[in-house]
């Protein structure tokens, strides 16, 4: 009898498991992150969906993949508290109207005594995280594979503002390296823009925003026209262009409602306002002459931004007459596109570094 109990526990604890496990990971993701929009206890109905459930859970799994980015995390980290590394970049330079901070890398060959080209590296982080002290490794690499100033900027981050105030951050950032050119020997009118992911997205709507002179980003006109003129290129890593499309591309996962993305675009309805495609869909042709030439890199192996994003912008571009480069490289994924331009000896470090100096040199105006 006890033989018997035994073998029918079995099968029940191993079904109560696999049915448990899983509710209780969706359950406290959506507890923490948010539960779905909707009405009363629809959205309590939503959350236990069994596709919702399943999507959601394979989704949290899959972030256990970055407990294998642990030996860089302390090594960045190490790096950036370091005072010995300080001969490499300035730290903390306070910038903009809501004193954000930026970290200002030297070119590691510098180009002698001329002002030297800037790249500003815009972060991603689903726009509500990330923190300009991660990238030190990258923004150190990328000084010295371009021979570049690089600038890594905070920006602000969901809740504390939308992604409009994110936006204004990048244009302030962009204001400041060119008022202060001289005294950091930058050349303000050679600036590349290189964005991951959101960072992505981000770089490509503050340079629309600029060649439009919105009034949104309280910056005069004449000085918004200037400082997009300056802006080279926009050099895009697994970047989001389409806000809509890639809202289907979460509700396919079942991470809409935990993801970042729709709140700080105050939601569903301000899509088509945040979305570049979008912009450019609207903008006349005296404008799309303004737009600076795009560069695209995408892994084929993207899970979190799909690969159809850069390359549905790439024919987007070319139908609008605007000059991009696309490149796809295989299996290649999302935090690989910006982990591994951390360090030398990571894998697809030198892949990826010979197609950004290759399009890079293409963009920069020599002196």
């Amino acid at each position: 009898m006890s033989g018997l109990k035994s073998h029918v526990s079995l099968p029940m604890a191993a079904g109560a498991l696999l049915v448990g496990l899983p509710y209780s990971i969706s359950l406290v993701a959506q507890w923490i992150y948010g539960w779905p929009n909707k009405p009363g206890y629809k959205k309590y109905i939503e959350a236990l969906k069994p596709r919702r459930i399943y999507c959601l859970t394979r989704a949290v799994l899959e972030t256990l993949k970055y407990l294998q980015y642990g030996k860089l995390y302390f090594q960045w980290k190490s790096w950036y508290k370091d005072v010995g590394n300080r001969k490499h970049y300035t730290k903390g330079i306070t910038f903009g109207r809501r004193s954000n901070n930026l970290d200002l890398y030297y070119s590691g060959t510098g180009t002698g005594t001329g002002p030297v080209p800037v790249v500003v590296f815009i972060y991603g982080g689903a726009w509500g995280s990330g923190d300009r002290s991660i990238y030190c490794l990258l923004a150190r690499q990328m000084a010295e594979e371009l021979s570049a100033a690089v600038i890594c900027p905070d920006y602000c981050h969901y809740p504390e503002s939308n992604v409009l105030g994110m936006v204004q951050d990048i244009a302030d950032c962009l204001v400041w390296a060119r008022e202060n050119g001289a005294k950091f020997n930058l050349d303000k009118n050679n600036i590349v823009l290189i964005g991951h992911s959101a960072g992505a997205h981000l770089s490509a709507l503050a340079v629309l925003f600029l060649i439009e002179a919105r009034d949104e980003l309280f910056i005069e006109a004449t000085k918004q026209q200037e400082t997009a003129r300056a802006v080279r290129g926009i050099i895009g890593l697994s970047g989001v262009y389409d806000i809509m499309d890639h809202y289907e591309h979460e509700q396919m996962r079942a991470v809409e409602y935990v993801s970042t993305m729709h709140k700080a675009m105050n939601g569903v309805e301000n899509f088509p306002y945040y979305s570049p495609t979008h912009l450019l869909k609207t903008f006349s042709e005296d404008k799309l002459k303004r737009v600076p030439p795009f560069v695209l890199l995408h892994g084929t192996t993207d899970i979190i931004v799909p690969v159809e994003s850069s390359t549905k912008f790439s024919e987007l571009l070319i139908s609008l007459s605007v000059k991009v480069s696309l490149y796809l490289l295989p299996k290649v994924d999302h935090t690989e596109m910006v982990t591994d331009l951390m360090m030398p000896e990571r894998h697809f470090y030198h892949s990826i570094y010979s197609i950004i100096k290759q399009e890079y040199i293409k963009l920069i105006v020599k002196c």
